[in-house]
């Protein structure tokens, strides 16, 4: 695959082996196929790597890991967990959402897009970045992971302490190779349940992310991220 022109220069470099991969070729094949056959994929192809260019490299301070993109109409914009103006939201943000108003007393959006943390340096990244429309978990296991995985290795390897929230099994076991704090490296991950619907109440409730993130941040000379999303946000990039 090769990366679009749109990319941002500083990932461009960074990824350069991973796009030059064998498995990334199969998954452009791959996808090229599925377009080839009328198949709708989300997010749009211009979203794809939407997640790196509003979170350039060098000002990633905070991972949020998820698994896969939406896959109903309307939903996947390229940003893990996000959904854009005018869209429902998802039961996993709503709890998120819940969350955050516990956490830091911070009154729910009435929206679902996210792209206010992405442009503090808040990297809202999926394991998997397409799927096919109405059907879930579809493009797992055809490249994806590989080339998130050089992605998240390309964040641990930053000189600079980032925090990783990973939530549910799937994130934690993705990123078990990130140097953190209690291995010696210099990195905060914080774990906890998924927000889903089927686990919040195990272990994602009460676990207090977004203060449990300022507060690292800060201790380390970085600002805080603003967890507050304006009610107005700019035009979809």
């Amino acid at each position: 695959m090769t990366p679009p022109d749109t990319l941002n220069p500083d990932w461009r470099t960074a990824l350069a082996p991973a796009f030059a991969t064998p498995q990334m070729q199969a998954l452009s094949d791959f996808l090229k196929s599925v377009q080839t056959q009328g198949k709708r994929i989300f997010p749009p192809e211009s979203d794809w790597f939407r997640a790196l260019n509003l979170t350039p490299l060098d000002r990633v301070r905070v991972v949020i890991l998820g698994q896969d993109p939406y896959h109903g109409e309307g939903q996947a914009h390229g940003l893990s967990f996000s959904v854009p103006m005018g869209t429902r939201l998802p039961p996993s943000l709503k709890n998120i959402y819940k969350e955050l108003a516990t956490d830091l007393g911070i009154r729910p959006a009435s929206h679902g897009l996210l792209e206010h943390w992405a442009q503090q340096g808040v990297l809202l990244l999926n394991a998997v970045l397409t799927v096919e429309m109405g059907m879930a978990a579809s493009h797992q296991g055809k490249g994806w992971e590989q080339f998130t995985d050089a992605i998240i290795r390309a964040v641990n390897d930053l000189d600079h302490p980032v925090v990783f929230i990973l939530w549910g099994n799937y994130a934690q076991k993705k990123a078990a190779f990130v140097h953190s704090i209690d291995k010696g490296g210099p990195h905060l991950v914080l774990k906890s349940a998924h927000p889903s619907p089927l686990s919040a109440h195990n272990g994602f409730f009460g676990s207090r992310p977004f203060s449990k993130t300022n507060a690292f941040l800060e201790a380390h000379g970085m600002a805080p991220i603003d967890w507050k999303l304006p009610e107005e946000c700019g035009p979809l990039i």
